[in-house]
């Protein structure tokens, strides 16, 4: 099996163990903000080892920066940081799994915005398998029925807009990291995707805490007092972020985002058997619609 889809693969899962945690710092102790920040001021000294270690082991000169390579990593950790704020919002608005199902519209939606800024486009039975997906998503957007709340507060909802909001800027992430990994000149995939990684972590990381020190002043000592939860959320914060990343540097970041809709099965499981969340029927038919899609995306042989 090629190196990028089991990056992916791994990313998802590792990031599916993330955004556990993240939600419980969201729910339990920290900001929108706070949450937020954590998740890049913890992972950054776990980047800087595993950028260390992996150059001393492979013995590899760092690679030289490129043209384009600043515009793309700064717009790729902004646009990352805005939206994991949007999940972190979202959490208090849904169920967990929903929330980060509504958050796949970035398979599509990156798609598009791969064609328009790095002008590659997916196969057309990729592209039906990602539209599945996104109905998936469609039907997940749609709350539980209450009464006597009309339809279109049940579908256009804070949750929905958060979701799609998100998706859209985990998107431009993916492909400004996606050509951040390009421009960088020599070395090998891994040690392009840690490199790229560490800038846009440490971008994240002190523009970020500047803003809580300014709008939402304690939060950074809260963060701190939280680290049981917080390092290992960094941990696995920095193995997803590596496996997306070396995927990113192999392959189209719309299929790299479409093989990674398999963390929506990981989520599934821990919402179902650890957080013990009921789902309703269109949560279901969501999830199966997201399902199907991935497996035509693996049947078209991405991996070929």
């Amino acid at each position: 099996m090629p190196l990028w889809i089991v990056a992916s693969v791994f990313a998802a899962f590792m990031q599916n163990l993330r955004f556990l945690l993240q939600r419980h710092l969201k729910v339990t102790t920290l900001s929108t903000g706070g949450a937020t920040w954590a998740r890049f001021a913890f992972a950054v000294p776990f980047v800087a080892l595993a950028l260390i270690l992996y150059r001393g082991v492979s013995g590899q000169a760092m690679p030289g920066i490129g043209p384009g390579y600043w515009a793309f990593v700064v717009t790729g950790a902004l646009a990352q940081m805005c939206a994991t704020a949007c999940v972190v919002a979202l959490f208090a608005r849904r169920n967990f799994y929903v929330g980060i199902t509504l958050k796949k519209s970035e398979v599509i939606l990156t798609a598009f915005v791969g064609l328009v800024v790095l002008g590659e486009a997916v196969s057309l039975p990729v592209l039906v398998a990602i539209a599945i997906g996104f109905a998936g998503v469609l039907a997940l957007s749609d709350p539980p029925k209450e009464d006597g709340l009309p339809w279109t507060k049940r579908v256009f909802n804070a949750a929905s807009g958060y979701g799609l909001a998100s998706g859209l800027l985990f998107g431009v992430s993916a492909v400004c990291y996606r050509g951040a990994t390009l421009a960088l000149e020599g070395g090998d995939a891994p040690l392009r995707a840690c490199v790229a990684l560490l800038t846009a972590t440490l971008v994240q990381s002190l523009s970020l805490g500047l803003w809580l020190a300014l709008r939402e002043p304690g939060q950074i000592g809260k963060v701190f007092a939280a680290w049981r939860v917080a390092l290992p959320m960094g941990l696995t914060s920095m193995l997803g972020s590596t496996g997306w990343f070396i995927a990113f540097a192999l392959q189209t970041a719309a299929y790299v985002k479409a093989v990674g809709q398999v963390e929506l099965v990981f989520t599934f499981l821990f919402s179902a058997f650890w957080l013990k969340e009921k789902t309703s029927r269109n949560e279901v038919i969501g999830i199966a619609l997201v399902v199907v899609s991935l497996a035509m995306i693996l049947w078209a042989g991405l991996g070929a």
